[in-house]
């Protein structure tokens, strides 16, 4: 068979209801090309190759889980890209879905990828830590709410689908986990530079519990700071208001 690499972050699912559940999820979307993230065992991968008419390509990082899929579901050899998806280029010219129960530890980076490959996504659904995932979905007020959530909410619609129980996987982790579905916005908010945005949301972020005028003061002027928006904390801003003030930055 295989072995379990922890460093990697693996940790495979083994539930068919599980499979088919994500599966009929990513059905619902009509989509021509198609990109798994961490096929591993080959869980969903099974049943994404039966999936008629569509091209479709799978990145594995792990020699060992490469050769086994060669081995156990031969018409994918053609199909594999052996890299890190951090590293590689968007897999298709025209436009795709990505799916994959996706290496906890690498998972945050992974959604930043698909920032960069937005203008070409259909739609991505991905397995993740619970904590992740919640994280992700959250609303602005809620504890959950932070850096990921604004920064992912830009530029996807999120929606957090169902959870999975941790022996639904094998070996079972010690978080839960859950699955949630990203489809790019038509419209992004407006914002004066990707790069002032990002910059402005880790920043105000990074001191959660003060207000915001204190936690940011060094990116705005003193007029400006004394706009009433700057008397709420971080988590209490839309994605909108992140995005509106970034034309007001020094």
């Amino acid at each position: 068979m295989y072995t379990l690499k922890k460093s990697l972050g693996q940790h495979f699912l083994k539930d068919e209801d599980v499979c088919k559940k994500i599966i009929a999820v990513l059905q619902q979307y009509p989509f021509q090309y198609l990109l798994e993230i961490g096929p591993g065992g080959g869980a969903l991968t099974k049943y994404l190759l039966q999936i008629p008419d569509i091209h479709f390509k799978a990145v594995e990082l792990d020699e060992e889980k490469i050769n086994y899929l060669k081995q156990t579901y031969p018409t994918i050899t053609a199909k594999l890209i052996h890299d890190s998806i951090l590293e590689i280029e968007a897999p298709f010219a025209e436009l795709f879905a990505v799916i994959g129960n996706f290496p906890y530890n690498i998972s945050s980076q992974i959604l930043f990828k698909l920032i960069d490959w937005r203008e070409q996504l259909h739609v991505a659904i991905g397995m993740f830590q619970k904590e992740v995932a919640q994280r992700v979905a959250a609303s602005p007020g809620s504890k959950t709410y932070g850096v990921i959530s604004v920064l992912i909410q830009a530029y996807f619609n999120v929606t957090y689908l169902f959870e999975v129980h941790e022996q639904c996987f094998n070996p079972s982790p010690k978080v839960k986990s859950a699955v949630i579905e990203l489809t790019p916005r038509e419209t992004l908010p407006q914002m004066r530079t990707k790069k002032d945005f990002h910059n402005l949301v880790k920043v105000a972020f990074n001191q959660r519990r003060k207000m915001l005028r204190n936690a940011v003061k060094h990116l705005f002027t003193t007029t400006t700071l004394q706009k009433p928006i700057f008397d709420k904390r971080a988590e209490a801003l839309s994605v909108d208001d992140f995005a509106a003030l970034t034309y007001e930055m020094v």
